[in-house]
């Protein structure tokens, strides 16, 4: 099997994914290594947001797309101005252009492919990965053709892996329970859960009970996207209509921080719902004002149980150990404390109860992990 290619370029040719120093503000290369070093679960990771900056050029040129850049270097500087949108909706737009490179059933394998590879290289020992399939019918690519495509690619890779359906919540009911549908009819086949994704306020997850419950009843494992964009109530909203995990779920500190709404907190701590915090997309978005200020460490110290993922690598421009290594520099989380995200990750995974255990072994066994934890 051919090496990855790099993730991301800079424009000196460092690539993101092995970098020879750190090029994150705030971050040393030594800080930067030890986060490498970090074993990982990866739970929330959009594939139409993380393709490598050359695939999604290849496959722009294969389409007939103009990119918005010439060159990989060039491209990734493109995303990396668009990242600091500011709001959940700006940031969401970039989308459009992934969606339409990908549109393809090779494109679709490539790009799971090469998304598994690169969470393997970049220390990730379990993942899930997820999508909106429906998203390609536009293009001519069917729901189940989409699946199929990802499948194959995801299976392509060594990495334990498996895929999450989205189903656009700012769409009709009808289509987000197409979705669900979808997901059921792949229950057995590398699909093991069912998300409700995209624009957050004003789109209540309470709408879409009837893909909830087909996703429910095919025994598939519940995350929705709450919290982000809209008030603490939707993270128990979500939880109540059957969610284990929450995508993002940040605002429930106003909750934490507001004595009169404590019992929220509470109620998640008392269900062992886990929170799938994605640190710099929050900030890209403007649900959080900084990594230095993300609710994570607050919610954290508060026993939520929670661990940190990239949401869209390409979009927002990270790979998890960048992630590792701003929360190690600019917060007071340590590495101990890392590593017990990983395994809070890897006991909440859909993935089945074999490759669970598997990885938090391997977590476990880690050489540093009983050196570091208290």
């Amino acid at each position: 099997m051919n090496k990855p290619a790099p993730l991301f370029e800079t424009s000196a040719g460092t690539s993101f994914g092995a970098p020879a120093e750190s090029t994150r503000p705030g971050v040393s290369a030594l800080t930067l290594s030890r986060a490498k070093a970090l074993p990982k679960v990866l739970l929330h990771e959009h594939l139409d947001g993380g393709l490598r900056v050359q695939t999604l050029l290849d496959l722009l040129r294969e389409r007939g797309i103009t990119p918005p850049a010439d060159t990989a270097p060039a491209l990734t500087a493109w995303f990396r101005s668009n990242a600091h949108a500011g709001s959940l909706e700006k940031y969401l737009e970039g989308f459009a252009l992934t969606v339409a490179a990908m549109a393809t059933p090779a494109a679709l394998e490539r790009v799971a492919f090469e998304a598994a590879e690169d969470a393997a290289a970049d220390g990730v020992v379990l993942a899930e990965f997820r999508i909106g399939p429906l998203l390609f019918e536009a293009y001519g690519v069917s729901g189940e053709a989409a699946v199929e495509a990802l499948l194959a690619g995801l299976a392509r890779s060594t990495l334990p892996s498996g895929l999450i359906i989205c189903g656009m919540r700012h769409e009709p009911p009808a289509a987000t329970e197409r979705a669900a549908r979808l997901a059921a009819a792949y229950r057995d086949k590398g699909v093991m859960g069912y998300d409700l994704a995209g624009a957050e306020k004003g789109f209540p997850a309470g709408e879409h009970l009837a893909a909830i419950t087909v996703a429910r009843d095919a025994g598939l494992g519940l995350t929705l996207h709450a919290g982000e964009a809209d008030a603490a109530e939707r993270v128990l909203e979500a939880a109540r209509l059957g969610a284990t995990r929450i995508g993002h779920g940040v605002r429930l500190v106003d909750a934490l921080r507001d004595p009169a709404h404590h019992a929220l907190v509470d109620e998640a701590r008392e269900r062992g719902l886990h929170l799938e915090v994605c640190p710099t997309s929050n900030v890209h978005t403007g649900a959080a004002r900084s990594i230095a200020s993300h609710p994570i460490t607050e919610l954290w110290r508060a026993g939520i149980s929670l661990s940190y993922h990239t949401d869209n690598r390409l979009i927002s421009v990270i790979t998890q150990s960048e992630e590792a290594a701003l929360l190690l520099s600019h917060t007071t989380l340590h590495d101990f404390e890392l590593t017990a995200m990983a395994i809070q990750a890897a006991e909440h995974s859909f993935m089945p109860e074999t490759a669970r255990k598997a990885a938090i072994d391997r977590i476990s066994n880690w050489p540093l992990w009983k050196a570091a934890a208290p």
